[in-house]
């Protein structure tokens, strides 16, 4: 009896089911938590229940979090209408990590499996040492590249390609505007525009003027001394992730029927383009498939993940702190090395 229960035991694990909800529904593990909206210091690190994989979705045992500027409004409760963030809450959106347990009807992945991800907007539960994945966010993450450089990428490389290629259709040959090019977008964005044959000015302060050189930048333009419309006119596409009086001047630059898109919300001018400019606000969304791609491209040396700092989890406080100065190359991450 005991040999014929402990084969069906390895039988449910291998099959991904893991025993989760009998076994270890008690389990805990560490994850940051809000119980406030507020500065950096609410991020609470907390010990909570282990979560179990519904229908369609995996358990990621995660080894690396990404810290994006949304995580930071959230947490200032700036845009909990954006993410739905009930207190208490888990944040992040960008993880990577393997694969621990999955539900029913789950296809495509094994336990063990490596996979990145971009968690849904609405959903968040990315600081922590577990999180639910639905099936349509992840894919599987490149060999090449380690955990970190993969949770640096989803959400920033996903805007990129949604703002480039599903919104702007931009082309080879054509001139595209890329605002705050060294940052955790710009930075991918550059790489994305640069591989499909397009023509790249970028804005960013000098000290980013070499590391923008190295991503392929034709053109990098100090934003502080000055005026990008000195160094590019008739630009097909501008890609906005500022706003303001920057995105005003942008659509200047544009040529008759250029398109601009903004990360960020338009402005009274972005609502209101002329000479057939097309004008438009996008809020990213996961996409399996588009991910996988992205994997692809890193496999092959087209797209480089920039990581410049790297946290424990229980210093999330400090990694969001970072992330609001604004002055960051790349991205922040948060990794889940054992407690001691």
């Amino acid at each position: 009896m005991k040999n014929l229960l402990s084969r069906a035991l390895v039988l449910l694990s291998t099959c991904g089911i893991l025993l989760l909800p009998a076994a270890r529904a008690q389990d805990q593990m560490r994850a940051i938590q809000l119980q406030e909206f507020g500065g950096p210091e609410v991020l609470q690190l907390a010990r909570i229940p282990i979560p179990v994989p519904g229908p369609d979705e995996l358990l990621v045992r995660v080894h690396a979090a990404a810290v994006n500027p949304v995580d930071t409004s959230i947490r200032a409760g700036r845009a909990s209408g954006l993410s739905g963030a009930e207190i208490p809450y888990v944040p992040g959106f960008d993880i990577s990590g393997e694969v621990a347990a999955y539900g029913p009807g789950v296809t495509g992945f094994r336990v063990g499996d490596p996979v990145f991800a971009m968690l849904d907007l609405r959903r968040g539960g990315g600081y922590a040492e577990y999180a639910i994945v639905k099936v349509n966010e992840a894919a599987i993450k490149p060999e090449a590249i380690g955990h970190a450089e993969a949770a640096s990428v989803p959400l920033v490389a996903l805007t990129a390609w949604q703002a480039l290629f599903d919104t702007a259709d931009l082309q080879a040959g054509q001139t595209i505007l890329i605002h705050a090019g060294a940052g955790g977008v710009g930075s991918i964005a550059v790489q994305l525009a640069k591989w499909r044959g397009a023509r790249v000015v970028a804005t960013a302060s000098d000290y980013n003027h070499e590391f923008l050189y190295s991503l392929g930048v034709d053109i990098a333009v100090d934003y502080r001394t000055q005026q990008f419309e000195d160094f590019v006119s008739d630009a097909d596409v501008v890609l906005d992730p500022i706003g303001g009086d920057t995105q005003r001047r942008s659509l200047e630059i544009l040529r008759d029927g250029g398109r601009l898109v903004s990360i960020v919300g338009l402005t009274e001018a972005g609502r209101n383009p002329t000479r057939g400019i097309q004008a438009t606000s996008i809020l990213v969304h996961p996409d399996a498939e588009q991910l996988g791609r992205i994997g692809e491209l890193m496999t092959s040396g087209e797209l480089s993940p920039i990581v410049s700092h790297r946290f424990p989890l229980s210093d999330a406080p400090l990694a969001h702190q970072q992330s609001e100065t604004r002055r960051t190359r790349g991205k922040i991450l948060l990794e889940m090395a054992p407690e001691g």
